[in-house]
């Protein structure tokens, strides 16, 4: 079973709903997740946020979490979870924020830092985040950051944890 195939499963037995909110993936965390037949069940919808202003406009990333931490930051990775679960109003969200490179990378924040972010919706929404550094192609770098977001899922889903695991 592919660990998309695990999300959906987990999903589908807790009866919940599935979003999510990519910018360095571009989708592919959405497209893993509707590879199953019957996958409408559990998935309701993503957004791709690439540039920082449809992060702002789409999904309310607030400005100063934009011009401060940055896009590749804790800050903005829990602001993606929260805002996609809110516009799209699904049970639990999954979002990828990160620098896939080759370029753009700097000391502080180098190429292949990718930030998560993970909101499950109950009595109130908790939310958490998880920052993982991968290294190899930009293309390794988003499959990397692809399946860390379905295994931050997967964990918030079976057991309630948004941390990531850390």
């Amino acid at each position: 079973m592919s660990l998309a195939e695990e999300v959906f499963e987990a999903a589908r037995t807790a009866g919940l709903t599935l979003c999510c909110a990519e910018s360095c993936t571009a989708g592919m965390v959405g497209s893993a997740l509707t590879e199953m037949p019957g996958s409408s069940e559990v998935f309701r919808g993503g957004v791709i946020v690439y540039c920082n202003e449809m992060k702002h406009q789409l999904l309310g990333v607030p400005q100063p979490v934009l011009d401060g931490p940055g896009p590749v930051s804790r800050e903005c990775a829990l602001a993606l979870a929260e805002g996609v679960l809110q516009l799209i109003g699904a049970d639990a969200a999954v979002s990828v924020t990160g620098l896939a490179g080759p370029d753009g990378g700097t000391e502080a924040i180098p190429v292949g830092t990718v930030w998560f972010g993970v909101a499950l919706r109950g009595e109130s929404v908790r939310s958490g985040a998880f920052v993982r550094h991968f290294s190899g192609s930009r293309s390794e770098i988003r499959h990397q950051a692809a399946d860390s977001a379905l295994e931050g899922l997967l964990r918030a889903i079976r057991d309630g944890d948004v941390s990531g695991g850390e």
